[in-house]
């Protein structure tokens, strides 16, 4: 007797492994049946992004701050959002010296205004655990103006070469590649820096690659008393280009314990602004 057939054996639907990312810290994205929704995974370990071991806080290697608002730009590019409405860093994400981390974002269909609701979980075992939260935004930020010439006329040196010594002395421990901050600078109540990507990091893939944002956010650590304060939350986050591996950076005062932040690389082309940081 001839047994029936049926679609599934002839098309292939659940079993089909989700689409992959160029991304080296996401390796998959899949597409939600409710509207627009979308996740994505990766798997963070220290033998397989060996860069990460170079930034520690307390003792632990901790998963840095900006590189929740990389994956947050990564998943907003993949659901055509314009940036980060708001990212709140609820928990640290400590990388153990063996085994991995699965991490996984999830964002949600838009609501009538065009946001999304975005969070960031990691799972060692069986549970898993919130990282981060907040709102993607389809509002494009305006960009910035940057001044032609670098450093700008009346800019006072500011120096830098005890600036890591100093972290350590905080508990914040940066190896060779998060070191990354150059040259400094004073204007008024701003502080301008230089950060570069050092050698041997990987810079294929990334929107904004953590260690350079991070290098950025050293910057607001030359003013007096701000030297262990963390990121918290992120607003108004626009990304403005891709590549680069060298930045000029702005920091300027945005209230209580926040500043804004303005990136733009070594031609001083806009690459990314946070409108506010809170610490």
């Amino acid at each position: 007797m001839e047994l029936p057939t049926y679609p599934f054996q002839h098309q292939r639907y659940w079993l089909e492994a989700p689409p992959s990312t160029d991304h080296p810290l996401l390796s998959t994205a899949l597409s939600l049946a409710d509207g627009g929704g979308a996740v994505l995974n990766g798997r963070l370990s220290l033998r397989t992004h060996p860069w990460l071991a170079d930034h520690a806080v307390l003792g632990s290697v901790l998963f840095p701050g900006t590189g929740f608002v990389e994956l947050a730009l990564r998943t907003a590019d993949e659901v055509g959002a314009a940036g980060i409405e708001e990212l709140v860093v609820s928990a640290p994400l400590t990388l153990a010296e063996r085994g991995e981390v699965h991490v996984q974002v999830t964002v949600t269909a838009p609501d009538e205004t065009g946001r999304r609701s975005l969070t960031v979980h990691s799972r060692t075992d069986e549970e898993w655990v919130l990282h981060a939260s907040g709102m993607l935004t389809q509002n494009h930020q305006d960009t910035p103006v940057w001044p032609k010439q670098w450093p700008p006329a009346g800019a006072e040196t500011v120096d830098v070469q005890g600036l890591y010594r100093g972290l350590a002395e905080a508990d914040l421990t940066y190896g060779p590649l998060f070191q990354g901050l150059t040259a400094a600078w004073r204007v008024g109540d701003e502080v301008l820096a230089e950060v570069t990507l050092p050698d041997g990091a990987v810079t294929t893939g990334f929107g904004l690659h953590p260690v350079l944002s991070d290098a950025a956010l050293h910057a607001v650590g030359l003013n007096a008393g701000t030297q262990t304060r963390l990121p918290f939350a992120f607003r108004d986050v626009s990304l403005h280009a891709v590549g680069a591996s060298t930045l000029r950076v702005r920091v300027s005062p945005a209230g209580t314990d926040a500043v804004s932040v303005e990136l733009a690389d070594a031609a001083g082309q806009p690459v990314a602004s946070i409108g506010e940081l809170v610490l």
